[in-house]
Parts: C-alpha cells; sequence; structure tokens
C-alpha cells in the first residue's frame, strides 16, 4: 500500500458506494446494530468483514497480536463489555489464523523485549497442552495445533468474565472459536462445546 494512493482510492471507494446508493453514507453514519463481536489477529493478511462477506454495521472488531482475551487487558475488556451490554451483540467469535506469527514468536527461545509478557501468555497455552503438542513431529502442524489450542483457551477466557455469564444467562449469548486458513481462505469452525466449558470453570469462575 502506497501512502500516496491512499486518498485517491478513497474518493474511488466513495464514488462506487454512491453508485450502488445515493444516501449510503447517511446510511452508515446512523446506529450500528452489529450481532457479531468479532476478536480476531492484527495480521494484515486476515481482514474480519472481507473473509465474512459482512457489510459496515455488521460486525464489531477488536484485535491484536494472535487475538488473545487477557484478563488484565483493558482495551479488550472495554470491547467486550461495549459489545455486550450496550451493543447486545448475540455472538463472540474468537478467529485465530494458520501461520499465525505470534504464535511462532511464542514458540521461539528468544527475548523480544516488550513482546515477552504478551506472548508469555500464548506460552502459558502450549505449557497446557504440551503434552499433546510434544508429540507432534512436524512443526508446522504443531503451529497450527497450537493456534486452535490458543483459539480455544480465549474462548475460555471469554466464558470466565462476568459480561459473558451474565449475557448468556439473560439472553443466550454465545461464544465461537473460529480459525481463518491463509493457505484456501476458508473459514474454520472449530466447533467448541460452549456449554461444557461454561459448565466446567463455574465453580471457580462463576461471578454473579
Amino acid at each position: 500500500m502506497n501512502l500516496d494512493t491512499v486518498f485517491d482510492n478513497n474518493e474511488k471507494w466513495i464514488a462506487e458506494k454512491l453508485k450502488t446508493s445515493s444516501d449510503y453514507f447517511e446510511q452508515l453514519a446512523k446506529d450500528q446494530s452489529p450481532e457479531l463481536l468479532y476478536i480476531g489477529c492484527s495480521d494484515s493478511r486476515v481482514t474480519a468483514e472481507e473473509v465474512m462477506g459482512a457489510k459496515p454495521g455488521e460486525v464489531f472488531v477488536h484485535r491484536n497480536i494472535a487475538n488473545m482475551v487477557i484478563s488484565i487487558d483493558l482495551n479488550v475488556l472495554s470491547v467486550l463489555k461495549y459489545a455486550v451490554d450496550y451493543l447486545k451483540v448475540k455472538h463472540i467469535i474468537v478467529c485465530g489464523h494458520y501461520a499465525c506469527g505470534g504464535v511462532k514468536a511464542a514458540m521461539q527461545s528468544k527475548d523480544l523485549g516488550v513482546l515477552n509478557p504478551w506472548l508469555r501468555n500464548i506460552r502459558d497455552v502450549y505449557r497446557l497442552h504440551k503434552e499433546e503438542l510434544n508429540a507432534i513431529e512436524d512443526e508446522t502442524k504443531k503451529y497450527d495445533r497450537l493456534v486452535e489450542l490458543n483459539v480455544k483457551e480465549q474462548c475460555v477466557n471469554l466464558i470466565k468474565t462476568a459480561v459473558v455469564q451474565k449475557a448468556y444467562r439473560d439472553h443466550g449469548l454465545k461464544v465461537h472459536g473460529w480459525i481463518f486458513d491463509v493457505h484456501t481462505g476458508k473459514l474454520i469452525d472449530l466447533k467448541i462445546d460452549f456449554e461444557g466449558y461454561l459448565k466446567n470453570i463455574m465453580e471457580i469462575y462463576h461471578l454473579d
């Protein structure tokens, strides 16, 4: 992307949208009412709305390195609170992707400076599942499996929050774990057992 072309591209985009509807931007300026909160990776190859075929206003999006939901990250927690309590989303999606640079970095024995505390959360996922992962000899398949396991653990982290627990009780909010396969363009539903996870963790993480 050449910065010199950005504003030219913007003008072309505006013209294209106005061709489809003369009041396109007037409608866009109205309140949003998305049904989905999408928590994805900041990777420049993965665009949330495009891969889902979503229109503006249909998906509330939060992105960070390796699609993490960390209990002390006020950014993701604020997005979660706003999406659930004010936008009343019905579904939360954690979407990871194969060939994730953040996951690969976390698997390396390197001092990455300010990234260390962030990537440690991914290393914790590895620690929880090290027997399964260490049994995988192919490094690419091991990375891919860690991507999947990381998505599942971030879904669990969501379920631990009072915001999600209350929304589930009040209006049946659901949490989903997806993978975007950068090699094929396909979205893969990991079909996490949301109710099962919820039941298993409630003894410790139940928040009235």
